[in-house]
C-alpha cells in the first residue's frame, strides 16, 4: 500500500508540475517580437508602394505588398489568389513556408564556395516561368515571395515579360530584412518584418503537390 500511495503521490507532482509549466507557457510573450523589438524593428511594416520599396526590390509592374497585406489579400479571395513562394527547395522545407505557398524556384543553390563573394552562389533556373503556368495562367493573380524580396522582384519581372499582368512582390518575403543596427547584439539577424516576424501562419508541413521543382 505504501507503495502505491507513493506512485500516486508523484503521479500527482508531475501533473501539478506539468499544469504549472503550461500556464508559464500560456504567459510568456512572443519572444521573436519581443526580439525584433529589441533590436529596433518596427511593430509592423509600413504599407508597401514604390515610396519605400528600395530599388534593389522594385519591379517592372510596381505591384507590392507587405508580408501581412499579401496575407490579408490572400485571406479575401483564397480562391482567386495564388501565393508563389521562389526560395530553393531546402529554404522551404527547412526554414518554413506559408501554408498556402507554391514552392517555384527562381533559382538553384550550388555549394561551390565562392571566396571573392564570400558566398554560396546561386543559378538561375531557366524554366522558372513554364513551371509557373503550371499552377497560374497569365492573367491571374500572383503574391510572389523570396527570403526578403530580391529574388522574388527578379522573379516578377521575368513573369511580367512572359505576358503576367497582376504579379504582386511581396517585399519584405518570408525572413524580413536583416537589423542594421551596429550596437544591437541582433544585428545582421532578420528580425525585421517578414511573414514569420509579423506573426503570419506558417509551417515545416510539407505538401509534395505544391512543389514544382526544376527537372
Amino acid at each position: 500500500m505504501r507503495c502505491i500511495r507513493q506512485l500516486v503521490t508523484a503521479a500527482v507532482c508531475v501533473a501539478l508540475g506539468l499544469t504549472a509549466v503550461a500556464q508559464s507557457q500560456a504567459a510568456t510573450p512572443d519572444t521573436s517580437k519581443a526580439a525584433a523589438t529589441a533590436a529596433g524593428a518596427p511593430a509592423s511594416s509600413p504599407p508597401a508602394d514604390s515610396r519605400n520599396v528600395p530599388a534593389d526590390k522594385q519591379t517592372t509592374l510596381g505591384l507590392y505588398l507587405t508580408a501581412r497585406e499579401a496575407y490579408e489579400k490572400w485571406k479575401a479571395a483564397p480562391d482567386q489568389v495564388t501565393v508563389v513562394d521562389v526560395r530553393t527547395p531546402e529554404e522551404y522545407l527547412f526554414i518554413g513556408h506559408a501554408d498556402m505557398a507554391w514552392n517555384i524556384p527562381l533559382a538553384e543553390q550550388l555549394y561551390q564556395w565562392d571566396a571573392e563573394k564570400k558566398q554560396f552562389p546561386m543559378r538561375p533556373l531557366p524554366d522558372f516561368v513554364a513551371r509557373v503556368l503550371k499552377v497560374a495562367k497569365p492573367d491571374a493573380t500572383l503574391l510572389v515571395m523570396c527570403r526578403s524580396g530580391g529574388r522574388s522582384a527578379a522573379a516578377v519581372n521575368l513573369l511580367a515579360k512572359a505576358g503576367f499582368k497582376h504579379v504582386y512582390q511581396i517585399t519584405d518575403g518570408m525572413e524580413g530584412d536583416a537589423v542594421k543596427d551596429p550596437d544591437s547584439v541582433f544585428r545582421g539577424q532578420r528580425l525585421v518584418n517578414g511573414w514569420k516576424n509579423s506573426g503570419l501562419p506558417w509551417t515545416y508541413h510539407i505538401d509534395p503537390a505544391r512543389m514544382v521543382p526544376a527537372p
